[in-house]
């Protein structure tokens, strides 16, 4: 699969059609400016770093004269891929989500223009083997950078409303793994004492993505550990995890790995010339 990478110092390019299946990281290092995201309005100043999932539906962009940005984005699911299931990543986006504008620090800021930097200057390197490896390395110590500074604002904030104590709730279930055999929705509303069509309906408005999106998500590395050990057959994994039968397990598989289970164990086979 090919990816798209892109680097500008164009703020009203941030919001380019283009873009829309991208993850943008956008540092403002002098002026002021200002844009609408989920109906909200956000200023932004120097040392003030935006991350946000598909741009495109960013609104209202306005800048000062002396507005000075650059910014990097990818596609969403190459960085998402980069990180374990239950890593810090998904509490994080579900933040960046409520309010994608993090205060950095002038040590953050330097590791973070040195991070932009990096791929700026790789990205155009496509004719590597190992292209997607190389942008994906420099894509991960620039995600971890953020994550720091994230963490930080995280640590000064309390959020106590029902929405978000219901978010946390559900990634802390998630996380102890019981996706290997519930990964219906109406299992997690009962868990959660509300009804499928709230939890969904909150999950989507807090986070911008479905429960089932977040179940699927903690499931997959569950699968492909599974589909690992090749002590274990098809039909037993299939029943380790609960499918009701092992073409639906088939399909389970094929939906998310985009190859059948015995497909994807031979790919893992090594090839020899």
């Amino acid at each position: 699969m090919k990816v798209d990478f892109h680097y500008s110092t164009d703020f009203y390019g941030m919001n380019s059609a283009e873009l829309g299946h991208t993850c943008m990281h956008l540092l403002c290092k002098a002026g002021e400016g200002s844009f609408v995201f989920n109906e909200h309005c956000y200023h932004i100043a120097k040392n003030d770093l935006v991350v946000i999932p598909m741009p495109d539906r960013v609104r209202n962009l306005a800048a000062h004269a002396d507005l000075q940005v650059e910014w990097f984005a990818a596609d969403y699911k190459f960085l998402q891929n980069l990180l374990p299931s239950n890593n810090y990543s998904i509490g994080g986006s579900i933040s960046l989500n409520q309010d994608p504008v993090i205060r950095l620090t002038d040590e953050h800021v330097c590791h973070l223009l040195e991070d932009l930097h990096r791929l700026r200057d790789r990205m155009n390197d496509n004719h590597l083997e190992f292209y997607r490896e190389l942008m994906g390395s420099l894509c991960l110590t620039m995600m971890y950078d953020i994550f720091e500074a994230h963490a930080r604002r995280e640590a000064t904030d309390s959020h106590t409303d029902r929405t978000s104590y219901i978010v946390k709730q559900l990634m802390a279930l998630l996380a102890t793994g019981i996706s290997r055999t519930e990964r219906d929705v109406s299992y997690y509303a009962e868990r959660l004492n509300v009804s499928p069509k709230y939890l969904s309906a909150t999950i989507k408005r807090v986070t911008g993505h479905s429960v089932t999106s977040y179940i699927d998500r903690h499931t997959i590395p569950i699968l492909k550990d599974y589909l690992n050990d090749e002590r274990l057959s098809l039909t037993q994994i299939a029943e380790l995890m609960n499918f009701t039968s092992l073409s639906y397990f088939s399909r389970y598989c094929a939906k998310h790995l985009g190859l059948s289970p015995s497909d994807y164990r031979h790919s893992l086979q090594p090839r020899y010339e």
